[in-house]
């Protein structure tokens, strides 16, 4: 049996998050759906995994159906399969913020960097003076990355902005293109650093695994695998599984 597995965000005002935890989860349990969803007033994060007709059906109810009102009108999804159940049970958390950077300013529901979809990455990447970076965790680059990336060397995503603070000058890197494995945690390096006063600030729309879906691996840039955090661990080109170590989930 093949599993279908959705990644999904969105940035998007739940001030009634707490109430929205027990309907999600058993919803999800009625599903036999698992994975982790994380909720908090600033959006929703997760990744789940079911059946093809599961996952369909999650997805219409988070979309169109009466649980979330139709906020979540601009859903960030990414969907692969498993060959296995990548998940042991579902969780619904509840959290400060979806993808934690730990900067009550930085809003990404108000500005965010310049999207570059996977067909134009590539062409970003030679313009001159661009700074590429790597705004993942350090086992998670050890594990693949892009040709040339700057690797932060953080544990933990909230690091990201003493790492910014140390080893960037927006009067001198006026051109940052940036990368994370779905696209989230972009949203929001990309709004801190904006105000941070960096002028020109780009991000890989729909992160590594949409570049992995999209883009022939005769033309990639990218090198190695890509973790994700389920059992599965990594992914290659054409969202295949890859043999890897799992890792604690930290974002």
């Amino acid at each position: 049996m093949t599993y279908k597995v959705a990644a999904l965000y969105q940035f998007v005002p739940l001030p009634d998050f707490r109430e929205l935890r027990e309907p999600l989860h058993r919803l999800c349990l009625d599903l036999e759906i698992r994975g982790t969803v994380l909720l908090a007033h600033e959006g929703i994060n997760g990744t789940v995994a079911g059946t093809d007709d599961a996952v369909d059906s999650l997805m219409a109810e988070l979309r169109d159906g009466e649980l979330f009102r139709k906020r979540l009108d601009n859903l960030e999804l990414k969907f692969s399969t498993s060959a296995e159940m990548p998940f042991k049970r579902m969780k619904v958390r509840l959290k400060k913020e979806i993808v934690t950077l730990g900067d009550p300013q930085t809003d990404p529901r108000r500005r965010v960097g310049t999207y570059v979809s996977p067909a134009e990455w590539n062409r970003l990447l030679d313009e001159p003076g661009i700074v590429l970076l790597d705004t993942r965790n350090d086992f998670e680059v050890e594990m693949g990355t892009f040709e040339g990336a700057v690797d932060p060397r953080i544990k933990r995503f909230s690091e990201f902005k003493d790492f910014v603070k140390k080893e960037l000058d927006p009067k001198q890197h006026r051109k940052v293109a940036m990368f994370c494995t779905g696209g989230i945690r972009c949203e929001k390096a990309s709004s801190y650093m904006l105000a941070q006063g960096f002028e020109e600030v780009f991000h890989l729309k729909g992160g590594i695994l949409k570049y992995l879906e999209d883009v022939p691996e005769s033309e990639s840039r990218w090198d190695g695998g890509c973790f994700v955090f389920d059992e599965r661990v990594a992914l290659g080109h054409g969202l295949v599984e890859q043999p890897g170590r799992a890792e604690p989930s930290d974002e």
